[in-house]
């Protein structure tokens, strides 16, 4: 173990400059390479074992949907046997991995982040083809899962240390410690498939703990070339079990298995909701209340005072409602404008929109592609029909194209009332509702008017607005003159309120204790 590169202070992977010429060339290069890996068959991992089924299901380029990247073993086909098997091998893994080392579980990770760093192109290149990401937003991603690695190595050293407690009156001997829970069942989404799969799998893996791995059946590759990466650095057999689904069989028996001891998940607010009530409900020989860390999404709002600066304003806008086709959690769906100065930023916002270039993600100059499903794609266009019909006016956008992949227009839609169906349900489209508001007070209002609670920003040259929007506007992560999205690892520990989910904080200091549970000791001396 290099304890050097343990103590080192944390400190975020840096971004790629893709302006840069042999930046750009590795890039291709590294697309180019993928390329040639498209359609491989990839097989479900338990305890080490590569299994291989009849039954498959395909992963294909959103942005031309004719194109596999990759043809997976369909675990749905033989759910109960395979969750069953891999359950069984986590937990027997458990049994030792439980009494690793901190220090020899971090350096896996630490491990698996310089795998991925050495090759970091190559992840991003997946993520352009399977998932839709443009080079630098999948260049985020890649340096968000470095970071993810990189932070909670880290904190499990802080966490596997010496506790602070208070001296005792009595002659005794005193410690704290945390010990880990037991198998966990990680549900990933699609949008973030590595980074956030990772994050995920890790913190629970780095914590004691072992993993069944169900990757989103949008983004599966991904999640195997990880577990690639796990294979390479020798992480021991069962500790990490991959097994993908079409479907909701595998989840469903992950979440109702009595020998799970939590679920990880990140994806919609039904089907979060649906995985806390099913792990409330103790099963036949359950010994425990399962955790559930839940990452459920939102209906981010930006909110333009008078006296803002409407250029940065703008940019800030365009940037987090159309980056990644606004398929984040964190993405800006609301804009929220002073009637004083909204017709000019409306203008503004316009003009930069008209402006995006909408191709494949391979290319270097893309701005958007098409978002990641048909699903997705229908949604998208029923809800700006449904924009239209309650009132609202496009301003820019509003068409999509199917035909060749699942293309929708970056989309503005300005006249929308508070309540209307597109300012509050979450549609995870490039589809941006533009509200009209008279003064502060009703933008704070309007703002917090919805279920949600996970991403807001608020630009204003008024420290007192500033001030207010800190106290008022319940968001877990507040942006104040920036965008709602490009929360950074260990910067901006993330995770929302009210049914964003439980507030998790991923990549904050608390985070993994979310995978442990409170040991206290005491020995009479």
């Amino acid at each position: 173990m290099q304890t050097k590169q343990i103590l080192d202070e944390f400190k975020n992977e840096p971004f790629t400059d893709y302006s840069k010429t042999e930046n750009a060339e590795a890039m291709k290069a590294a697309i180019a390479e993928v390329q040639n890996e498209l359609g491989k068959e990839y097989p479900i991992v338990i305890n080490g074992e590569k299994i291989e089924l009849a039954e498959k299901f395909i992963s294909i380029n959103p942005a031309k949907k004719t194109e596999v990247v990759g043809s997976f073993s369909d675990a749905d086909a033989d759910a109960e046997n395979l969750v069953g098997k891999a359950i069984d091998a986590a937990a027997e893994a458990f049994e030792t991995w439980r009494y690793v080392p901190a220090q020899e579980r971090a350096e896996y990770l630490f491990k698996a982040a310089k795998k991925i760093r050495d090759r970091k192109h190559y992840y991003s290149a997946w993520m352009c083809f399977e998932t839709g990401k443009t080079w630098a937003e999948a260049d985020g991603d890649t340096a968000e899962a470095i970071d993810f690695l990189e932070f909670y190595g880290r904190e499990m050293l802080r966490w596997a240390d010496e506790q602070p407690i208070t001296p005792s009156p009595l002659p005794e001997r005193n410690s704290f410690e945390y010990v880990p829970l037991g198998v966990g069942a990680i549900i990933p989404p699609w949008n973030f498939p590595l980074a956030i799969m990772a994050g995920m799998t890790m913190s629970a893996v780095v914590t004691g703990n072992t993993t069944v791995l169900k990757p989103s059946p949008d983004a599966p590759t991904i999640a195997y070339k990880f577990m690639e990466v796990l294979e390479e650095i020798g992480l021991p057999k069962g500790v990490v079990n991959f097994v993908a689904g079409s479907g909701t069989k595998v989840g469903e028996l992950m979440v109702n298995s009595p020998k799970t001891r939590f679920i990880s998940f990140t994806g919609s607010k039904a089907v979060g909701l649906h995985i806390y009530e099913q792990a409330a409900k103790t099963q036949p020989g359950q010994r425990w209340m399962k955790r559930v860390v839940a990452e459920m999404g939102g209906k981010d709002a930006i909110v333009v005072c008078e006296d803002a600066d409407l250029d940065a304003a703008a940019l800030g806008t365009v940037q987090a409602a159309f980056g990644f086709q606004g398929q984040k959690c964190s993405a800006c769906s609301r804009l929220i404008v002073d009637e004083k100065v909204h017709d000019e930023l409306v203008e503004k916002i316009a003009a930069l929109t008209e402006k995006l270039k909408i191709g494949e993600a391979i290319e270097g100059d893309t701005n958007l592609t098409a978002v990641i499903n048909e699903k997705s794609f229908s949604k998208a266009t029923s809800m700006i029909a449904k924009g239209l019909e309650e009132g609202g006016e496009v301003v820019a956008g509003g068409k999509g194209d199917d035909s060749k992949g699942f293309y929708v227009e970056p989309t503005i839609i300005k006249n929308v009332k508070p309540g209307d169906t597109i300012e509050q349900n979450e549609i995870f489209a490039p589809v941006l509702a533009v509200i009209k508001v008279a003064n502060y007070d009703e933008a704070l209002k309007v703002a917090n008017d919805t279920e949600y609670g996970l991403t807001g920003s608020v630009y204003s040259a008024n420290e007192e607005n500033l001030e207010r929007a800190r106290r008022e506007f319940h968001v877990g992560n507040l942006y104040l003159n920036r965008k709602c999205t490009g929360a950074l690892v260990g910067v901006h520990p993330f995770g929302g309120f009210n049914m964003s989910g439980t507030d998790s904080k991923a990549g904050g200091r608390e985070y993994l204790l979310q995978f442990m549970q409170g040991k206290s000791i005491a020995q009479k001396i």
